[in-house]
């Protein structure tokens, strides 16, 4: 059933700081933007929330540039966005290529970065990503601003330590060093929420900083830290990848079952790590 709109009510913010205040005096509202996942919950008449604020004028946080040696994006980038940024190509392109996967076309033109982080899916393609590259959360309220390191961003199931006052107004991301890679295991290669999901970065040698990131395999998306030790260590590809079943807690659902996730996991890990460090 599709749910109705009678009884909703939408702010239009004209600034970030006026966002803030509507947050902090008329809350609670639910922040929107794309609104690419926000309607499938309209549709099926499953949406909680009845008042909104609309970020989606708000151009300022559209931005992507490189400060120092961060790599900063704003949290209004659209997945076309960042397909198209040189800088993201450069710096990230694992980023760019998961966004690729995220739906059709339409979907990468409205979906921003921040709403796809938000929604909290552990399906998320982007997020794996941001876990393997350290990236750093920015939030704001009308008090002040909050940096928190991505891999503690979330604390369970579509839950994060987003305050209500707050909005995610950006990503910092520090320069990566070593092969990047990216993999999304799906019903098609795009337009279909993912089975297992997978970013990585190898240094150029077979020891040092490992990152190994998964989404859809637990209630969370997965920072494999244990198996990044054991592959920096120069643990055999077979240990890593038990060390990682040992990581991961994928369930059965509609898309898929807990046994085919967990044997694609340790498939991709192996592949990881193969192509990471061919010549």
């Amino acid at each position: 059933m599709i749910g109705s709109l009678s009884h909703r009510t939408l702010l239009q913010p004209r600034s970030l700081t006026d966002a803030l205040k509507m947050l902090r005096d008329e809350g609670p509202l639910v922040p929107l933007a794309g609104c690419t996942d926000l309607y499938v919950s309209l549709n099926f008449g499953t949406l909680k929330g009845t008042r909104f604020l609309n970020l989606w004028g708000l151009a300022g946080l559209k931005d992507i540039s490189v400060r120092g040696d961060v790599l900063s994006i704003g949290a209004l980038a659209t997945h076309t966005d960042l397909i198209r940024s040189p800088l993201v190509q450069k710096r990230i392109p694992m980023l760019a290529a998961a966004a690729r996967e995220v739906g059709g076309v339409q979907i990468q033109n409205r979906g921003t970065l921040g709403g796809n982080v938000a929604n909290a899916s552990p399906a998320g393609d982007t997020l794996p990503v941001l876990a393997a590259a350290d990236a750093v959360v920015v939030l704001r309220s009308a008090a002040e601003t909050r940096r928190v390191p991505f891999t503690t961003f979330y604390t369970g199931y579509r839950q994060s330590v987003r305050r209500l006052d707050e909005l995610i107004v950006g990503f910092e991301i520090p320069a990566i060093h070593g092969r990047q890679w990216f993999r999304k295991v799906g019903t098609r290669a795009a337009q279909a929420i993912s089975k297992v999901v997978i970013a990585g970065v190898a240094p150029a040698g077979r020891a040092g900083s490992v990152r190994v990131a998964l989404g859809s395999v637990a209630p969370t998306v997965v920072r494999a830290t244990r198996t990044e030790a054991a592959l920096a260590g120069g643990a055999t590809i077979g240990d890593a990848q038990r060390t990682l079943l040992e990581e991961i807690a994928p369930i059965d659902d509609i898309r898929s079952t807990s046994e085919y996730r967990r044997r694609v996991a340790a498939n991709l890990l192996a592949r990881f790590w193969a192509d990471a460090h061919r010549k």
